[in-house]
């Protein structure tokens, strides 16, 4: 479970909803202050114009970011059709029209191309290095970026709505690394036109549902020593697709001091150690040894 430490803050997640506008970092620097945490991550940049879900990790729950980082995520989104943009959103200026509008059944027909592993450019301005330089550093400077095309995994992607001939509103699930400003660009051109994203909410990171969220401004008015109900979520949270495996207390001091322990029948891979209530350890077995690969420091209350 999550949990409180004297004069350090937290350990645990708090799922902040993003307003347009504000960065991640932003963000994030509004949980420290309200959380007094010395230590964070978060699941996932979001770019200033989206919103929506944005994981942050506090204390001990920073060793599990990578797992978080790695989740897919769902995003609702709304492509403007007839304009692209420099920065294939709403922030960008614009640098191409069309006057060509798809139908219904042409993006319906369109959609199964872009489901499933496929190559995908990333945009221009992206925060991907290029010759240790950030991509938006050289695209502000009027310089293209050379992005080559990623691999991307898609594994939903479906038209919500048409409110008229110039938007369509989409839900889409996604793996890691994707960019939902190139999936409108590219489904655009697809459709012989061209596009930009005029709206983007992330609406889950994971096991991070949208109903978990926290406005920045809630989280400013309280103290996290005393959250509003759900709000800390526990360090484990973002680990719920990793089997747990249960320890004695001696094995467990064990795998505290880096050493391999015996688990005869566990399964080969990553697991969850606890030992009785306690969080110990995320683990590593291979053939019946488990070692450890992050070693949790908390207590139970």
């Amino acid at each position: 479970m999550a949990r409180r430490r004297k004069g350090l803050g937290v350990d645990g997640w708090i799922v902040v909803d993003k307003p347009r506008g504000m960065t991640s970092a932003q963000a994030v620097g509004k949980v420290r202050r309200a959380a007094r945490a010395g230590k964070l991550g978060h699941g996932g940049t979001l770019d200033p114009a989206a919103t929506g879900v944005l994981p942050v990790a506090l204390g001990e729950a920073t060793k599990t970011v990578p797992f978080c980082q790695n989740a897919g995520k769902d995003y609702a989104f709304t492509v403007r059709w007839g304009e692209a943009t420099a920065t294939d959103d709403a922030e960008g200026e614009v640098t191409e029209t069309s006057a060509r509008r798809p139908t219904r059944n042409a993006v319906l027909e369109a959609l199964p191309a872009f489901t499933g592993t496929i190559l995908q450019t990333p945009p221009a301005f992206s925060a991907l290095k290029v010759d240790g330089r950030r991509a938006y550093e050289l695209a502000r400077k009027g310089e293209t970026p050379a992005l080559g095309p990623r691999r991307v995994t898609i594994e939903r992607f479906v038209l919500a709505a048409v409110p008229d001939r110039d938007r369509a509103t989409f839900e889409v699930t996604c793996g890691k690394g994707t960019y939902v400003r190139a999936l409108a660009r590219d489904l655009a051109r697809r459709l012989d036109t061209v596009g930009h994203v005029a709206a983007l909410r992330r609406t889950r990171v994971g096991p991070f549902l949208e109903r978990m969220a926290i406005s920045v401004d809630k989280l400013a008015r309280c103290a996290i020593s005393a959250p509003p109900s759900g709000a800390l979520l526990p360090v484990e949270t973002a680990l719920d697709d990793i089997p747990a495996l249960a320890l004695t207390e001696t094995e467990a001091s064990l795998l505290r001091q880096g050493r391999a322990v015996d688990a005869p029948g566990a399964r080969d891979g990553a697991c969850l150690v606890r030992s009785g209530r306690r969080l110990v350890a995320i683990g590593e077995v291979e053939a019946g040894t488990l070692r450890p690969s992050r070693v949790f420091n908390l207590h139970e209350e």
